[in-house]
Order: C-alpha cells, then structure tokens, then sequence
C-alpha cells in the first residue's frame, strides 16, 4: 500500500511540476504578447491622430467645393437669364457672321504664315 502512495504522489507531484511548467511557458507568451499589444496600441493612437488631421482637411476641401459649386451655379443662371436669353433671337444673325468673319481672319492668318 505504501508504494501505491509513494507511486500515486511521485504521479501527483511530476504532474504538477509539468503543469507549473507549462503555466510558466503560457505566462511568458502572455508577456511578449502583451509588449506587443502595446507597441500595436501606440502605433494605432498615430495613425488615429493621422486619420483625424487628414479628415479635417477632407471636410474643410469639401466647403471649398460647395462654395465653389454654388458660386458657379449663380453665374450660370446669370449667364442663361440676363445674357443668353435676352439675346437668342440674334443668334441667327450673330452666329453666321461671326462663321464668315472667323474664316476670313484663319485665311488672312495663313496667308501671312504661309
């Protein structure tokens, strides 16, 4: 009986050294794994400050645009009412003359040029 005993502690106490050993290894890994975790963290806070800075300035190019977009959208309708408009019924007239003068103006170009 007492080598029974002295057998089962002998299993007991092999066991709970592997299994001190083993905690030991897992202990270490969670250590590394943390100091990287870390280093993860703080290179994740920049690219988060970075992120935000370019943000910014996406949102203040995007006011740009809309100011820019509605600056043009006001010279258009000025354009097409006050300009186009009130002179679309000489377009038939301007236009033709404008052809013959433009093509008179190329050839008397080339002619110096040629």
């Amino acid at each position: 009986m007492l080598i029974i005993l002295t057998f089962a502690a002998v299993v007991a106490i092999v066991f709970l050294i592997m299994f001190l050993i083993q905690l030991r290894r897992a202990a270490a890994e969670g250590a590394k794994t943390l100091a990287e975790m870390r280093i993860l963290i703080e290179n994740l806070n920049g690219l988060d400050k970075i992120i935000k800075d370019k943000l910014d300035d996406v949102g203040q190019i995007m006011e740009a645009s809309k100011k820019t977009v509605h600056n043009l959208s006001e010279a258009s309708v000025f354009l097409t009412t006050r300009i186009l408009s009130p002179t679309a019924r000489y377009w038939p007239v301007i236009f033709p003359l404008f052809s013959f003068l433009w093509k008179r103006f190329r050839k008397k170009k080339e002619k110096k040029n040629g």
